[in-house]
């Protein structure tokens, strides 16, 4: 099978995102060729100028919308889109040289109709999103399941780096309506009628995350909102581990008021594991500032998901709400 890339991005909102990526996706060490389908959804503040500038060196089509969602976007730029493969990138992503031909290599001899890729911070980033991607990645937080873990099939890949190809997208009928989540929630639907998915450990992307700690924890405790609203639509991908934030703020907040109450035991069993978070992402980062920084992200991460997966159990398990009516500010809407 000749694969035929098409490289599929929304953007709302983000020139300068744009150009960077543009920038990087022009440096690929790459012999075949690609496109680049660029969707604007309802932006007030246009890429179009930018893109402008690269249509001489990069085969690129741009296309404005209104504003549905990141999900409805993408399909909206696969539908459009020449190729048979769809390279799905998130606008404040920037690709190393060797992305696409490490994409290439890896499905001419193992294709997948799925596939997700790691995420890693560039060296030019910010002490804020390193330690931010310290906290998401790592395995001594996530477990190092969206960072660069050496999985096997059943992948749940994240639309920041995703594959799929254009047989997978039409039986699939693309991403759904919710966001977070459209991109674990296609997965588990692939799998269901029968695709496979994995992860391209070497398919590498630097994320960047402009975000601040408020947006952080409003990003993660997002989240928690729709992983059990995930659970709900497809109960075979529920898990334990999925409560272990909520029960890591509850053990912490014991840890405190026993403290009060004399017993110090457990609290110095937290303040180790945030030392020993401390201390290893500043030795990989280099820096004492990223490492002390790594810890309050770690601890934004577990709070803000914890928190949101357990507003999400109360509304939906116990006052019987619809997903829609308990979190509608998580869903689109497509009136196209």
């Amino acid at each position: 099978m000749l694969l035929e890339y098409s490289f599929i991005i929304p953007v709302f909102n983000r020139p300068d995102e744009i150009r960077e990526l543009l920038v990087s996706l022009k440096e690929l060490d790459f012999n075949g060729s690609f496109e680049i389908v660029i969707v604007e959804d309802g932006s007030t503040i246009s890429s179009e100028e930018i893109i402008k500038e690269f249509e001489d060196s990069l085969n690129i089509s741009y296309y404005y919308k209104e504003n549905t969602g990141p999900g409805d976007s993408r399909n909206y730029g696969m539908k459009l889109a020449k190729g048979n493969y769809f390279l799905i990138l998130d606008s404040d992503v920037i690709l190393p040289p060797n992305y696409l031909q490490e994409v290439d290599s890896f499905l001419t001899s193992n294709y997948y109709d799925c596939f997700g890729g790691p995420d890693s911070a560039h060296e030019s980033f910010t002490d804020l999103q390193k330690a931010i991607n310290y906290s998401m990645t790592s395995l001594l937080t996530t477990g190092g399941i969206r960072g660069n873990k050496q999985a096997v099939n059943k992948f749940q890949p994240r639309s920041f780096n995703m594959g799929l190809s254009k047989t997978a997208f039409l039986e699939s009928g693309g991403f759904g309506l919710i966001h977070p989540g459209e991109d674990p929630d296609l997965a588990l639907r692939l799998l269901k009628v029968g695709f496979q998915t994995i992860l391209i450990p070497n398919a590498v992307v630097f994320h960047k995350r402009r975000i601040d700690w408020n947006k952080f924890y409003t990003q993660v405790n997002k989240f928690g909102m729709v992983r059990p609203i995930l659970n709900s639509w497809h109960p075979e991908s529920a898990k334990i581990t999925f409560w272990f934030p909520s029960l890591f703020i509850a053990g912490f907040v014991f840890a405190l008021i026993i403290w009060l109450l004399g017993a110090s035991f457990l609290i110095w069993l937290y303040l180790l594991y945030f030392l020993i978070i401390g201390i290893d992402a500043g030795i990989k980062n280099k820096s004492v500032y990223i490492g002390i920084a790594a810890i309050i992200a770690t601890f934004i991460q577990f709070l803000g998901y914890g928190v949101g997966y357990l507003n999400s159990i109360w509304k939906l398990k116990f006052l019987k709400m619809q997903p829609q009516e308990a979190f509608p500010k998580l869903f689109f809407t497509n009136e196209n």
